[in-house]
């Protein structure tokens, strides 16, 4: 054989070992609709309009996270396409913006969609469709069911788990109180509802009022007024942040000094505490998985410090104080983690895959303590809160880490 035809036989050789190296390089990388070797289409939906509008600023927050994400280079050299839309929270217009998602922005999944009936609304379409629903911003506690709808999955607490706490608050601390209830009249405020019910058990009727609001009342002053002329001792307020203000200040305006605990949702010092008013916002009781960002205890802690640089690059706009900035940049950053471990295997069915596999992951604005935890047969990614009571012009953490996942 002549030297020429050698040669030749390993020229050819070499280029099918390339082609081969290339086509096992390309058959590692697998795309669902809304992900390619550049971009990850990301699609949300929020009420940057209508009554729970104080809200939006979670999804600047994220928007701006991703930003972040995108100037430092992207996830595995992907750039993320963050699409998001207003629904002013109602559910009509959520399906039709989560249609709009799916359908014609062909996003790769719906992160982080707003509000327990606006995801509600959505959950039969998004399983049916197989796009995830992921990490939806609402506690409810129907996000934790990956046998019936396995394309959804929450994030925070759940709202039954954290009214449990209360419940367990209450019973130790206050067995003889007579709570009234001030409930949001939806899946939100019902949930929250049970949730305290069951975990006031044979108790239950420690609870002699209730009082459930709609979002579109232009006052929620009579229902305030009911409760007080109930004799109730303990006011429970589950509220979405509009409301949850106007509460405070009723009770202030009547002069009327109950226990107050408001929910999780509703406890930011800017979009709530502040507005209603510092000195009529003493020693309101609430539960808390996140930094306050307006405790100076978080200082020099190395995460809030990630989150203020964030701020100051990236969001110079957001109010640190704001409990929903810290909320937008703690859910953006699971969702990254998750990105980050899929790798070049970008299908839906493996964004649920590694969404179902986190193990004691930290987002930077979570407590000490209190972590990230998934499995196929667990959706609820955070099951532990912490009590706190508003002091001065920040909320003071007291008690030990409680977990809150419902005992069969």
């Amino acid at each position: 054989m002549s030297a020429r035809r050698k040669l030749w036989i390993a020229a050819v050789a070499a280029s099918a070992a390339a082609l081969a190296s290339t086509g096992s390089a390309l058959a590692q990388k697998k795309y669902d609709t809304g992900a390619s070797d550049t971009e990850i289409k990301i699609g949300n939906i929020m009420p940057y309009s209508g009554p729970a509008s104080a809200y939006g600023v979670i999804g600047k927050t994220e928007a701006a996270y991703f930003n972040k994400i995108n100037a430092e280079g992207g996830i595995n050299g992907r750039k993320i396409n963050f699409i998001s839309y207003d629904d002013s929270y109602s559910p009509p217009k959520t399906v039709e913006q989560a249609r709009k998602l799916v359908e014609s922005d062909e996003v790769l999944l719906i992160f982080n969609p707003l509000g327990t009936a606006s995801n509600t609304a959505i959950q039969k379409y998004m399983n049916a469709k197989k796009v995830p629903q992921l990490f939806v911003a609402t506690g409810a506690t129907k996000w934790d069911e990956p046998k019936q709808f396995p394309w959804t999955m929450g994030w925070q607490p759940s709202y039954q788990a954290e009214a449990r706490i209360y419940a367990k608050y209450l019973l130790k601390e206050k067995p003889d109180a007579k709570i009234g209830v001030f409930y949001q009249n939806d899946d939100f405020g019902k949930d929250y509802l049970k949730g305290l019910k069951d975990g006031l058990g044979a108790k239950s009727s420690m609870i002699t009022a209730e009082e459930g609001y709609e979002t579109s009342e232009p006052s929620i002053d009579n229902h305030i007024v009911k409760l007080k002329a109930a004799g109730v001792d303990v006011f429970i307020s589950i509220t979405t942040p509009k409301f949850a203000a106007q509460a405070i200040k009723k009770l202030a305006e009547m002069n009327w000094a109950p226990l107050h605990i408001v929910s999780n949702v509703s406890s930011s010092v800017g979009s709530v505490i502040k507005p209603a008013g510092f000195e009529n916002s003493q020693g309101i009781l609430s539960a808390a998985y996140g930094k306050d960002a307006s405790d100076p205890q978080w200082d020099n802690d190395p995460g809030m410090k990630k989150f203020f640089e964030f701020l100051a690059k990236y969001y110079p706009d957001g109010n640190k104080l704001d409990g929903s900035v810290v909320y937008g940049y703690g859910a953006a950053q699971t969702m990254v983690k998750v990105l980050e471990m899929c790798g070049d295997d970008l299908t839906r069915e493996n964004v649920m895959k590694q969404a179902a596999s986190l193990k004691d992951f930290a987002p930077d604005t979570l407590l000490p303590g209190i972590t990230i935890n998934t499995s196929a047969t667990d959706f609820a990614p955070i099951k532990q809160l912490k009590m706190q009571r508003f002091k001065g012009e920040t909320w003071q953490l007291f008690g030990d880490v409680i977990s809150s996942e419902l005992s069969n």
